[in-house]
């Protein structure tokens, strides 16, 4: 049997940010386009017969510059019906360009080549606020290094351009709000006394975890305000996470969550934690690394006190021969047992 001795690390998580790092201001954010269009320039890799909504479009357009064709006329594989998504960047101005993405709703096998058409770009009011269109890229990698793209989606760099602007009027703002990206009573706190402290006076109250009024010094204007605000330094508390992604094996987690005493077992794997002042010196065990040594008799695996942690665990479970599919069952089962206090999420 395999077993792993492990020790205590206690550690507060406290880290030096920037609030732009940790909080968005309220009402400064992207918003959300749609449109439908058609991309045709394809090696007939288009939609087929089977897609009467193509041929339907294909059939309209061809309307629309007097060409009088029923759709069941139309025999072209050279072209795909696609809906076009994008995000419209806050303060964006008319004649700002930005990356569209356009995705096959057909039965089109690749959109590699094609060029999208004109296409009208709503927001969720159902106005227009850009246009699209442009040479579709796919690639293997994307032209900006991306991973792989699936051939019936790709992107149109710079194919999108703002026709109309979405009103906002920070100059004449007396008043900002700030909403931390995840709720915490320590940050809200944290931020609203780093504030108050650099204007030497109560312009930003904590009105719950995630939300902070700060109110203009009238020697400023908003945007000099934002500047100062964003870049203000404050004592940033990260929630302790472990994430478990056990499609692919992959654990992530902080180097400083702890592991409290608890003696697991699994399969022929024997876990116990245990607070020990030095590794031992007996026969048979040889340091790895000032802070671990491996009894190769009986398998044994001893940290010194202060150094237990899940990355330690994780780390010491791969040298021991563990596979990915044990380590994330040995760490659910040190959860659900309370040993270990940091948020366990499985995706």
């Amino acid at each position: 049997m395999r077993v792993l001795g492990f020790f205590l690390l206690a550690v507060v998580s406290v880290y030096a940010a920037k609030i732009s790092d940790v909080a968005n201001v309220v009402g400064m954010r992207d918003n959300q386009l749609i449109g439908y269009s058609l991309v045709v320039g394809l090696k007939k890799t288009g939609d087929g017969t089977t897609s009467q909504f193509t041929l339907q479009s294909i059939s309209n357009m061809l309307r629309a510059m007097n060409i009088d064709m029923a759709p069941a006329d139309i025999k072209s594989k050279n072209v795909a019906a696609v809906v076009v998504t994008a995000k419209l960047g806050a303060f964006s101005r008319q004649g700002d360009k930005f990356d569209i993405i356009v995705s096959s709703i057909g039965d089109a096998k690749s959109l590699e080549g094609g060029t999208l058409l004109m296409t009208p770009l709503k927001g969720v009011d159902g106005k227009i606020y850009a246009l699209g269109q442009g040479q579709v890229s796919i690639g293997g990698k994307n032209d900006r290094g991306g991973a792989e793209s699936h051939p019936t989606a790709g992107v149109v760099f710079g194919g999108g351009v703002v026709e109309r602007e979405i009103a906002h009027d920070l100059h004449h703002q007396e008043r900002i709000t700030l909403s931390l990206k995840e709720a915490n009573f320590a940050n809200a706190v944290a931020v609203q006394q780093s504030l108050n402290k650099r204007y030497k006076a109560e312009i930003a109250t904590a009105i719950d975890p995630r939300t902070i009024v700060c109110n203009r010094p009238q020697a400023l204007s908003m945007v000099e305000f934002l500047a100062e605000v964003e870049a203000t330094s404050i004592d940033y508390q990260i929630p302790l996470k472990i994430v478990i992604n056990e499609r692919t094996g992959t654990i992530v987690s902080g180097i400083d969550i702890e592991v409290k005493p608890i003696v697991i077992t699994h399969g022929d794997i024997t876990i116990k934690i245990r607070s020990e002042e030095a590794l031992p010196e007996l026969e048979g065990v040889v340091k790895i690394d000032p802070d671990m040594a491996i009894g190769l008799n009986e398998n044994e695996l001893y940290t010194k006190k202060g150094t237990t942690t899940v990355a330690n665990i994780t780390r010491s479970l791969k040298k021991m021969g563990a596979s990915p599919k044990d380590i994330i069952s040995i760490l659910e089962a040190m959860k659900s047992a309370g040993a270990i206090s940091a948020e366990l999420e499985v995706i």
